[in-house]
């Protein structure tokens, strides 16, 4: 899926959050798969964690791309990928859908997301973006035995709830 997009947003917290960063950080390798029609439609959808990259700081809710050097993204990458999500044990990030309603322009796709070795149900609003079906879901990190990044005895932190959104063509092609 070539025109796919998947990106995931976090927010700093605590007392030094005024020096940190939100992040937008782009998921490189994953795949997303509908299978069958109507009723009988089953969406499967895999995400490599190894694969997570820092794409831009966020500040006051636009880009902010030197805010970061290429020094500090690589740091935060690789905490991302050995100390928060560690990809050695958990490579595989996976959702499975058991149901698909039709909702308005919509879909309501409700599934099973295994993430960092724990499996939770989520429920996902797609809209009909035209080209694309688009969403948008918020996860808690400690819903799937993740501590949030912490640094300095806790004064610099993400919080533990990030924003997800996902971009799939209806037709890549």
């Amino acid at each position: 899926m070539s025109n796919a997009r998947c990106h995931i947003f976090t927010e700093k917290d605590g007392l030094l959050s005024k020096v940190a960063h939100d992040l937008r950080i782009r998921v490189d390798r994953f795949d997303v798969k509908v299978e069958g029609a109507g009723d009988g439609r089953q969406v499967t959808a895999t995400f490599d964690p190894g694969s997570l990259v820092v794409e831009t700081a966020i500040s006051k809710g636009a880009d902010n791309p030197s805010a970061l050097s290429a020094k500090d993204r690589a740091k935060i990458e690789k905490s991302i990928q050995t100390d928060v999500l560690d990809v050695r044990r958990n490579a595989e990030i996976r959702f499975t859908s058991k149901s698909i309603e039709e909702r308005g322009a919509g879909l309501v796709v409700t599934g099973d997301l295994t993430l960092h070795g724990r499996t939770r149900s989520l429920t996902v609003e797609a809209r009909d973006a035209g080209d694309a079906w688009e969403a948008s879901v918020t996860l808690h990190q400690p819903d799937f035995g993740i501590k949030p990044f912490s640094a300095m005895m806790g004064t610099l932190k993400v919080k533990p709830d990030l924003r997800v959104e996902i971009s799939v063509p209806k037709s890549d092609g």
